[in-house]
């Protein structure tokens, strides 16, 4: 579950049982939409890891760039995501491809990738007791 306490700063954090993400949207930090790519750049690095200690290599040096492409409608529209990497030259050639290929599964692109069929919904419901800790943040 995640929640969210709107109130009227520039900041939005967004709460799970035990972690909270800040976001913002004032360029004070990423907003929602920066945060998703970020995520999907993020990914890419926890499967370039994974993939790393699989094979008995250190990750140290792996440098991982994206970059989000706009469609046809417009900035809303995600068209194409490029994940570059960019491996230390004593990474062994031989490897390269099998971390490559494992970037290639990321979780969160193959959501988004399959999710055509995910039924978003916007209701109302009576409002929880306010968590003073949240409150508080």
């Amino acid at each position: 579950m995640y929640k969210v306490l709107v109130d009227d700063t520039p900041v939005i954090d967004v709460q799970t049982r035990s972690k909270r993400l800040r976001l913002a949207v004032d360029a004070s930090a990423m907003n929602p939409l920066e945060a998703f790519y970020a995520t999907l750049a993020g990914c890419a690095a926890v499967y370039a890891k994974k993939a790393c200690a699989q094979l008995g290599l250190s990750a140290a040096g792996l440098q991982i760039q994206c970059r989000p492409g706009a469609g046809k409608a417009g900035a809303l529209s995600l068209e194409r995501f490029e994940t570059r990497l960019s491996f230390p030259e004593s990474f062994p050639a031989a490897a390269r491809a099998e971390v490559l290929a494992a970037v290639r599964e990321c979780a969160v692109k193959q959501v988004v990738q399959q999710g055509a069929a995910v039924q978003f919904s916007c209701v109302e419901v009576p409002a929880e007791p306010v968590d003073p800790a949240l409150a508080a943040a």
